[in-house]
């Protein structure tokens, strides 16, 4: 099994969705011994924006990592994505990388009944950390973008992860830490009894 782990979150040490990814990641591993995981931080190694010259595979280089990217994506099994909120999104870094992997005729296609997306069977966890309270709110642009994006191609086991109001005291980011690590616990007990 492989499990394909990406972390989008400026704040290095400092960030609450890079802990919760880690700790996500770190239950799969004790759960499947042999579990191979590839690493992508979006921050130390942020992807281009794309532009007209990378969709036209101008620039040898960028598109042979294009490749790379979406091939890693594609071999995955399972997918845990940490993902901050920015300014009531995602980080652009994360954009960047999704537009490397909702490619037209490789995770999606058109057909006369619509679009139909062609990267299912693989699972996506997505760790969600958010200075204040969104949930449900009209201000909440990054979990309704990543389901539907994710649904667009196919996918559409994605669970989240969710620490939220992290930023508005010490006790809230602490309850918030608390019920995201509940949820990973959740989240796992499928997992202790299949193993």
């Amino acid at each position: 099994m492989k499990l394909l782990h990406i972390d989008s979150s400026a704040l290095g040490a400092n960030s609450v969705s890079r802990g919760l990814s880690a700790a996500i990641v770190a239950e799969w591993k004790a759960h499947h011994p042999g579990l191979q995981v590839e690493y992508r931080d979006l921050d130390a190694e942020p992807l281009p924006h794309l532009t007209g010259a990378a969709l036209a595979k101008s620039d040898p280089a960028q598109a042979a990592e294009a490749e790379r990217v979406l091939e890693q994506f594609l071999s995955a099994d399972v997918v845990v994505i940490g993902v901050p909120m920015y300014n009531l999104s995602i980080p652009s870094t994360l954009k960047a990388w999704i537009d490397r992997i909702v490619v037209a005729g490789r995770t999606f296609r058109y057909t006369a009944e619509g679009p139909q997306g062609l990267a299912g069977g693989r699972k996506v966890i997505i760790a969600s950390a958010r200075g204040g309270l969104h949930a449900g709110a009209p201000t909440d642009f990054q979990e309704p973008y990543l389901r539907q994006l994710f649904a667009f191609i196919g996918i559409h086991d994605v669970e989240l992860v969710r620490a939220e109001g992290v930023a508005i005291s010490p006790e809230h980011r602490e309850q918030a830490l608390a019920g995201a690590r509940a949820r990973i616990d959740e989240l796992v007990q499928p997992l202790a009894k299949a193993a």
